[in-house]
């Protein structure tokens, strides 16, 4: 296995770091650190940066233990041949793309509840004002679909955390540097190789994602999807723009 490499380590530390703080801080830091609509009062521009250090509040471990270990898996292989500035620039900027691309789904799927409201006669105006006061009007869920509603009001009202967008850029630099390279998965009894898996994963993201959405009108998952598809193509973009600049015989120090 792998040695862990210094700027997954020192990643990790500021994970855990946030993870026990936020935790034993409580609602302020989620509050402060979580990843809001743009549009709520309790939006602020750090959040797509910090978001991606918050993670599930106690007493789930596993979100956080997941993303620390593949963080670890596939960070550290990646730092190895990139560098450490390399390494980190293109972490940070996964973990933005995903937040801007989560963003831009969620001010979509938000507009679209909001917009059948006021066809049915409400005003946008004292929609946005009832929002901003942590209510919302019960005769909404009677005047649009079910389905329109949850997802208007969970973009609206549920923030994003954790560092999964980074982690799938992570994946997908992967597979574009090892294709060939096995995985094996405790839930799968074979190896699968990772041009095959990180496509795969990025399927599923996108079905669920869309089934979730008010484009199909279906109940979420609670997993941030389009986050994790944000992360995978900005990954994508960075490692086919590097490539052309022959990335492999490139550190950044």
């Amino acid at each position: 296995m792998m040695r862990m490499t210094d700027t997954v380590k020192q990643l990790l530390i500021i994970n855990v770091i946030f993870y026990i703080g936020s935790n034993y801080v409580g609602d302020v830091a989620y509050q402060l650190f979580s990843l809001y609509y743009p549009e709520s009062p309790s939006f602020r521009y750090w959040q797509p940066l910090t978001s991606m250090f918050m993670h599930a509040k106690m007493p789930n471990f596993m979100h956080i233990l997941f993303n620390m270990f593949a963080l670890y898996s596939f960070g550290s292989a990646l730092e190895h041949f990139w560098g450490s500035k390399k390494f980190l620039f293109f972490y940070i900027s996964c973990g933005i793309g995903a937040s801007l691309l989560y963003m831009g789904m969620n001010y979509y799927t938000f507009h679209h509840g909001v917009n059948l409201l006021v066809e049915n006669g409400q005003n946008q105006a004292d929609i946005l004002k009832i929002l901003a006061e942590g209510k919302y009007d019960t005769n909404w869920e009677n005047i649009i679909p079910l389905s329109d509603f949850n997802s208007m009001m969970s973009s609206y009202l549920v923030p994003a955390v954790g560092a999964s967008g980074a982690i799938y850029g992570l994946l997908t630099a992967f597979a574009f540097m090892f294709p060939n390279a096995e995985l094996a998965l405790m839930f799968v009894p074979i190896p699968i190789k990772a041009k095959y898996f990180v496509p795969g994963l990025l399927a599923v993201d996108l079905f669920l994602g869309f089934k979730g959405s008010s484009i199909f009108g279906s109940g979420g998952t609670g997993i941030a999807h389009f986050a994790h598809l944000g992360g995978a193509l900005t990954g994508f973009l960075m490692m086919w723009y590097w490539k052309k600049s022959s990335f492999n015989k490139n550190r950044w120090n």
